[in-house]
């Protein structure tokens, strides 16, 4: 039972990406400069004016902990990311990518700072309408606040990284 609520409490706070697609291909006797072709990818992107995109150079393991570095061109907008993969793999080459949507997680401090603002709003409740007023009051404005946010796309404010219109559009204009 301890181990099912720590695993509750670390997935709460670091929950894992989630790959919406994913593809490779093998390209037999072929030899290129993974440098360049980033390179080529980067100068094509930053001609396009992606607003709010990202570009950089991730590095991570082939496999292990002691294997090799694999550098991938990381475009990110937003909660999305594209990693691209380019590198030799014998006498061939590959090219792969991987498409995520970052979640939002809640960081420790930031619960922090959300019950802290709790406590110091049930003060000024409490010390203008008395202790079980300013319960109450508290109580509605944050059940209010939760039914406010659960309802925000009725309300007309979409929050364009979910909709499954926008899935795959990375690089739409906003």
């Amino acid at each position: 039972m301890d181990n099912e609520a720590i695993a509750a409490v670390k997935k709460f706070f670091s929950p894992k990406e989630e790959v919406i697609k994913h593809w490779y291909a093998p390209l037999d006797n072929f030899q290129f400069i993974t440098g360049e072709f980033y390179g080529m990818i980067e100068k094509e992107l930053q001609a396009r004016k992606v607003p709010g995109l990202e570009i950089s150079r991730v590095e991570f393991s082939e496999g292990g902990l002691l294997s090799d570095k694999r550098e991938y061109l990381r475009l990110k907008r937003e909660r999305l990311v594209f990693d691209i993969c380019a590198a030799p793999f014998g006498t061939s080459y590959f090219f792969s990518f991987r498409f995520v949507e970052l979640p939002l997680g809640i960081k420790p401090l930031e619960l922090l700072i959300f019950f802290i603002g709790v406590g110091i709003t049930f003060g000024i409740l409490a010390q203008v309408f008395g202790t079980f007023t300013g319960f109450l009051i508290l109580l509605v404005l944050l059940v209010g606040g939760v039914w406010f946010l659960r309802n925000v796309i009725a309300l007309g404010l979409k929050d364009r990284k979910r909709h499954p219109k926008h899935r795959l559009t990375m690089f739409e204009e906003s």
